[in-house]
């Protein structure tokens, strides 16, 4: 599963706006909706930094996010860090 797919499914499933994400996320100003669009649509990739805050406030191994030969969990976890070495 491709990276924008995986972070447009878990903003989804957390039920949160693209501006609600940035609110939630702490993102620095320099990070707007649309850097969210183009991320979520493939156009672009967020820089490391963005990533490493994102998957810490989802919850998310950044190996999940990154590697395109893992896909999220049917469900996602809410309070429990997914990480696919570990069960």
């Amino acid at each position: 599963m491709k990276l924008a797919k995986k972070l447009l499914r878990i903003r989804e499933a957390l039920g949160l706006t693209q501006g609600e994400l940035i609110d939630e996320i702490r993102f620095d100003e320099s990070v707007k909706q649309q850097h969210v669009s183009a991320w979520e649509k493939g156009i672009r990739e967020p820089d490391l930094f963005s990533l490493i805050k994102y998957a810490r406030a989802v919850n998310v191994c950044l190996e999940i996010l990154v590697d395109d030969r893992f896909n999220l969990p049917a469900e996602l976890p809410s309070r429990k860090t997914y990480h696919p070495h570990r069960s």
